[in-house]
């Protein structure tokens, strides 16, 4: 699933590579998947795109936004966006492809779970509206917009002090762009354990954990995403996570402890229990 940075890689790179580009083909549905999320009629999709020329691709959280003129075509973060120049071999299996005039092409795949959304512009009704506004319109987190005193703000209101740090953190869009992928390594350099309740941490704590998520984020952005996911030509990022399965049972280079793993909350966290105490 893609985090914030690597929403933001994916959008500069879309603005370099198909930025004015004009919409040819349109296949949608070419391999039947459960859990792809399209929006409304899928039928309409070629219809709204051909003939659209690409504008700017900007990022929401985890989504990634192109403006084809009076369409939005958004791909959340559970979509894989591969670009294909002309004499590249095609994958087979796809969710959405839209090829352009110069015969290269977009290709969206969907992993586990993913939306992939073509609506007129300012249009999007329905359940997945919140979902969607929560992204667009909320402070991005590698923005200045996203600063301490923001921050701080979110810990208000006695139902985020029951949460575990990690509930509060990566779910239900509190922070559109940090997921499970990017908060183990979050936590692990503000020294907070994963399942610490909001209500335990300090105003230090509170803003050591602040400065985290800002290092952590600009690292895996500057260093092209994490190792674990591929750009928009399928090259992999050069983050590599300090706390993933890949480092499972080595040990913590800061205190010498074995890097161990829980499940919680429907998924694995991963954690230093020398460097990360749960109290």
């Amino acid at each position: 699933m893609i985090e914030a940075p690597e929403a933001l890689c994916l959008a500069e790179q879309l603005n370099r590579t198909i930025k004015g580009k004009r919409v040819t083909d349109v296949i949608v549905k070419n391999t039947p998947h459960r859990f792809t999320f399209f929006y409304g009629d899928t039928d309409e999709y070629e219809k709204r795109l051909s003939g659209k020329i690409l504008k700017r691709a900007c990022a929401h959280g985890g989504m990634v936004e192109i403006d084809a003129e009076e369409v939005r075509l958004v791909y959340t973060d559970g979509v894989n966006l591969r670009y294909y120049g002309p004499e590249e071999k095609l994958p087979a299996k796809h969710q959405l492809l839209v090829g352009f005039e110069d015969q290269s092409c977009l290709v969206a795949s969907v992993r586990m779970y993913g939306g992939i959304w073509c609506f007129p512009t300012g249009d999007f009704e329905g359940s997945l509206k919140p979902y969607y506004e929560s992204a667009k319109y909320k402070p991005q987190v590698m923005t200045d917009a996203f600063d301490i005193s923001y921050f701080m703000g979110l810990f208000k209101g006695k139902e985020q002090e029951k949460k575990s740090i990690k509930a509060f953190l990566a779910t239900e869009q509190m922070i559109p762009g940090l997921g499970n992928g990017v908060l183990q390594d979050i936590l692990y350099h503000a020294r907070i354990h994963p399942r610490s309740k909001v209500s335990s941490l300090s105003f230090g704590q509170k803003e050591r954990l602040f400065d985290a998520i800002k290092l952590v984020l600009r690292e895996m952005y500057c260093l092209g995403g994490r190792n674990t996911e591929t750009d928009l030509f399928g090259k992999p990022g050069g983050y590599i996570p300090h706390l993933s399965k890949a480092t499972l049972g080595s040990r913590c280079l800061s205190c010498g402890e074995m890097i161990l793993k829980e499940n919680y909350m429907g998924g694995s966290i991963y954690y230093c229990p020398g460097c990360q105490k749960y109290e």
